[in-house]
């Protein structure tokens, strides 16, 4: 209880200390926001320090409660300095020490960090992350308040991977565009194959994902366009989707409220056939990305074995929380749109992340309703495959394929190697299931927030144990409580685990530069593409410079191609696959898909032993095949 004395003094209830009266002063609440990622003690040496906003963080008014104790901080302030001394010799219980120069030394640096009040105590908080809703967990270095200790906090959250995705989403927000990956091309490139790349960042100046395709495409066929220059024209054609749609996907969930999605179809190039193309269903699916993977599934059919056109598609919709009936009645919502562009000699979608024999099931379902015909166009439902059980599994298994034909190259055997697998989806599930029946070692899997890795390996006990803590929708960490010798990682990649091959399944650019440094320092010298585009450009001149041999996705991703060709073939009603046929059939393909990449290299002088020799062999053999289509056809 406070007393207010004649003469602007204070007086006390004797029950209380003059210390009490000092700790209670400094429990000061705030009602802000729970994202807080780091904290710190207040300062002794500088008392504004706890209040006082870095960089231009989020500023509130004062309450009318703050007010009264900033007027009682006042007051203790007039107390007689004999009883300031008083105070001065009681011992504090807590004391942190703060270095004064923070602000000089780091705000430079973190200019995401600024500093708030939390029950009393100044507490780092992050403005992006803030932004955007993240909620990271507590840095252990939080309460400590040394320099090194802060210093160390702060790096931590600055390199973790939630606040680098939320600044990947300020900068989207704000329709940033790295502007560095145009020049960097054009610093490798003649003027008649930068003109392209030009050409595409003036009429597609935001598709960040989009444009970093097409530059590693125009970067493998720079020899060809110095050769032919009027190749130039039918790429400029090829880069122009023949038909891009975007449509609204409203559906009502489970408490009757109704959402709106957007959902996308590309029909990029039909020079060859009808399309053909993955529907993924993820919260960054954009028209970008769309385009992305249309170019790279145009490319990669050509380069297959059967000749079709390239499309991709889906939807912003997150299936991730949803009810079996919420993902049916969006499924039918997004087909009541598309139906119309689906149909053997049409289009022909297939299975992408997060679209699996479910949600293929429930779009079938409604396409038959409406299109009124069963003509057998999709390639996910299971009533499709009953000629064959290796469905789902041919894309995962061409890859180790691939990575076989690569290493019988170099007169190496797979047996015992070890191998770092990203990813904890169907693809790398089967890779792994793969990579031990063929002898090799295969030691992580990663998800969205860190990896786990098995020093020991992976067998198909393990693998087992893996697929069912999926299904329960249990994370990777348990799997440490029941083997002893692996351990997951927060917040971390597998890139830095000793290893002489890597297989990324995630997703595009999950391998940066500094991602790339670590393979090579790991002992990696091949890396088969799993996903999409999953290498930044800079990680390709890094792997190139070690002459790490990188087998690009639209060749070694070829197994699904294989897949639902064999599986829309007639005579597939009619014949009963067995694993070990279709498998014969699979390596068959695999192969003449590697060595056309490598005679394609070939031809314009890239040795089959460079790294780049598959990487621009591929695309060089699809570009080509796909040409020779649209010089025959006109300009059409």
């Amino acid at each position: 209880m406070l007393m207010l004395l004649p003469g602007g003094g204070l007086g006390m209830n004797p029950t209380m200390d003059d210390m009490n009266l000092i700790q209670a002063q400094r429990h000061l609440v705030r009602d802000i926001g729970e994202e807080i990622d780091l904290e710190i003690g207040p300062g002794d040496d500088d008392p504004s320090f706890a209040n006082t906003p870095l960089l231009g963080g989020p500023s509130q008014e004062p309450s009318a409660e703050e007010q009264g104790e900033s007027k009682q901080m006042s007051m203790v302030s007039e107390i007689p300095n004999a009883d300031q001394d008083i105070l001065k010799t009681q011992p504090a219980k807590r004391k942190k020490k703060v270095v004064k120069r923070w602000r000089e030394e780091w705000a430079d640096t973190y200019k995401w960090a600024y500093v708030d009040v939390k029950e009393g105590t100044a507490r780092i908080f992050c403005s992006v992350c803030k932004e955007y809703g993240r909620k990271h967990r507590r840095n252990p270095y939080g309460n400590e308040g040394s320099r090194n200790m802060q210093m160390s906090a702060l790096e931590e959250h600055n390199n973790s991977l939630l606040h680098k995705e939320a600044l990947r989403l300020q900068m989207a927000s704000k329709d940033k565009i790295v502007v560095d990956k145009p020049i960097y091309v054009k610093a490798l490139m003649s003027k008649t194959a930068g003109s392209i790349i030009e050409a595409a960042l003036k009429r597609d100046p935001h598709e960040v994902e989009f444009i970093q395709s097409v530059q590693e495409a125009v970067h493998a066929l720079e020899r060809v366009i110095a050769k032919n220059p009027h190749y130039v024209n039918i790429m400029e054609r090829l880069l122009e989707p023949e038909r891009m749609i975007i449509f609204r996907v409203p559906w009502v969930d489970d408490r009757g409220e109704t959402h709106v999605n957007r959902g996308f179809r590309v029909h990029f190039n039909q020079a060859l056939g009808p399309c053909r193309g993955g529907i993924r269903f993820h919260p960054k699916m954009n028209l970008s990305v769309a385009k992305f993977l249309g170019f790279q599934q145009t490319l990669k059919n050509a380069l297959s074995p059967y000749k079709l056109g390239g499309a991709a598609g889906g939807s912003d919709f997150d299936p991730k929380g949803k009810s079996d009936n919420e993902i049916m009645r969006f499924c039918q919502s997004f087909m009541n749109e598309i139906y119309r562009y689906f149909g053997t000699d049409k289009d022909l979608p297939s299975e992408e992340m997060g679209v699996g024999i479910r949600e293929m099931g429930f779009l079938f379902g409604q396409y038959r309703r409406l299109a009124g015909n069963f003509q057998g166009s999709f390639t996910g439902p299971r009533i499709f495959w009953s000629g064959s059980s290796l469905r789902t599994e041919a894309t995962a298994y061409g890859l180790v394929f691939f990575a076989r034909l690569i290493l019988a190259e170099l007169n190496k055997d797979v047996k015992g190697l070890r191998c770092v697998v990203s990813g904890y989806g169907k693809i790398a599930m089967h890779v792994l299931e793969k990579l031990v029946a063929v002898g090799a070692l295969p030691i992580t899997v990663s998800d969205s927030k860190g990896y786990l890795v098995d020093e020991d390996g992976f067998d198909y006990m393990k693998i087992s144990f893996l697929r069912d803590l999926k299904s329960q929708q249990r994370s990777l960490r348990d799997y440490s409580k029941t083997y002893a010798r692996s351990k997951y990682y927060d917040e971390a990649k597998p890139w830095n685990e000793r290893c002489d091959f890597a297989i990324p399944c995630g997703s595009q650019n999950e391998i940066d530069q500094a991602d790339a440094i670590n393979l090579v320092n790991s002992g990696c010298r091949i890396l088969v593409e799993g996903s999409n585009m999953p290498c930044t450009p800079e990680a390709v001149d890094v792997l190139k410079k070690a002459n790490v041999i990188i087998a690009p996705a639209m060749a070694a991703g070829a197994g699904g191609v294989v897949a639902g060709e064999i599986e829309l073939n007639h005579e597939c009603n009619v014949m009963h696959w067995s694993p070990e046929d279709f498998e014969s059939k699979l390596q068959e393909a695999m192969k003449q898909t590697f060595h056309r990449a490598l005679k394609a290299a070939d031809d314009f002088g890239y040795q089959k032993e460079s790294p780049e020799a598959l990487l621009h062999g591929a695309v060089i053999s699809a570009f080509l095949t796909i040409a020779q289509a649209m010089t025959d056809q006109g300009c059409v």
